[in-house]
């Protein structure tokens, strides 16, 4: 005769549900992203928020004040983008229209400085060099088709621009509503937990969201005045290519060096030694002092899970997976920690039956 075991059942249930939720996440990933960019920027400038709450009188509504930083924010932006994007997209286009000669290998020889003790090695260097460009060729020209077409696809959704901020407007002002609302659905049995869960994932966003922005800008900031002291050519656009690749945990810096190293090296600047040891510097600066600082909650993901989550996430959603990676693997973890602390709690709360 024929029977159903309830417990396999429930099992397979269970499965085939959290399958069915991931492909719908994966189906509408696009959306997801909007929603979870929309999320960073409520965290980063949700303190703003608070400050002109504090200052504010009593008589004017929440709104004024989210409206208030919001348009203090995009004006800021506007200024900025108006003092250093010209300067930064004439380098652009400049480097750009420089690189054809840059990357001909019958004149590196001349532009790359090398030491003293290394020039009898130069002709074998060059050979070296030139072996790498020419094997290369076929993997960056496909590399910067899929660039141009990534950056067209962006500009042609230039309507999340304005979705972002207007959801993270929304957020601000519907939160903490919303949370209480979630909480209290979910009794008061789970509500504990999911509530330390929150509170968790609370500071691990508010410090990880804001730790990148300044991380960012102060890499931008010191590549850019140290680059132009030094006279590094195109030091306003090297400095932005690092600021922004800093944004994208343990590639992106390693990424931003290479990149100063090799144009400045292509392009015959002549101080690479005291350009290395500034970024070496730097480096040991921003890593073990203030990424530290910034994010001294919350982001505990050992070096191997984050490598792991790096690689997992350029193949699911390339730079956005990558961005995304490290949140992700700290949020999965948070759970992991607050539901084993429960279901040991639970056991020792269990009465002994004698």
């Amino acid at each position: 005769m024929l029977g159903v075991d309830l417990r396999v059942a429930k099992i397979v249930w269970t499965v085939f549900l959290a399958v069915l939720a991931l492909f719908i996440v994966y189906s509408v990933r696009s959306t997801l992203l909007v929603v979870v960019f929309a999320v960073f920027f409520s965290y980063l400038l949700y303190p703003l928020v608070e400050l002109v709450e504090y200052y504010k009188p009593r008589r004017f509504p929440r709104t004024v004040s989210i409206a208030l930083v919001f348009l203090v924010v995009i004006l800021v932006a506007g200024v900025v983008g108006t003092l250093f994007g010209n300067r930064i997209t004439d380098e652009a286009v400049r480097l750009s229209q420089q690189l054809p000669i840059l990357l001909n290998p019958t004149n590196i020889s001349q532009r790359i400085p090398l030491p003293s003790f290394l020039e009898p090695q130069r002709i074998k260097i060059l050979a070296f060099v030139t072996e790498q460009l020419q094997s290369g060729t076929g993997q960056a020209l496909p590399f910067a088709q899929r660039l141009g077409l990534a950056v067209m696809h962006a500009a042609t959704n230039l309507i999340y621009l304005i979705l972002i901020p207007v959801l993270s407007f929304l957020l601000i002002s519907e939160a903490p509503t919303l949370r209480a609302d979630i909480l209290s659905s979910l009794g008061r049995t789970s509500g504990s937990l999911w509530g330390a869960i929150t509170e968790d994932l609370d500071v691990l966003l508010a410090k990880y969201v804001r730790a990148l922005v300044i991380l960012s800008i102060a890499t931008f900031t010191a590549y850019s005045v140290v680059f132009s002291a030094l006279g590094v050519p195109y030091a306003l656009l090297l400095g932005g290519v690092a600021g922004l690749l800093e944004v994208i945990p343990f590639v992106g810096p390693l990424v931003a060096v290479g990149t100063v190293l090799t144009v400045s090296s292509f392009s015959g600047y002549e101080h690479l030694l005291w350009l290395s040891g500034f970024i070496f510097s730097y480096r040991i600066f921003q890593d073990y002092v203030l990424s530290p600082y910034l994010m001294s909650e919350g982001v505990e993901v050992s070096p191997l899970l984050v490598i792991i989550g790096l690689l997992a996430g350029d193949e699911l959603g390339g730079v956005a997976g990558i961005f995304l990676s490290v949140p992700v693997l700290a949020t999965l973890k948070i759970v992991f920690v607050r539901v084993k602390a429960s279901r040991h709690t639970t056991q020792r709360e269990k009465p002994i039956v004698a």
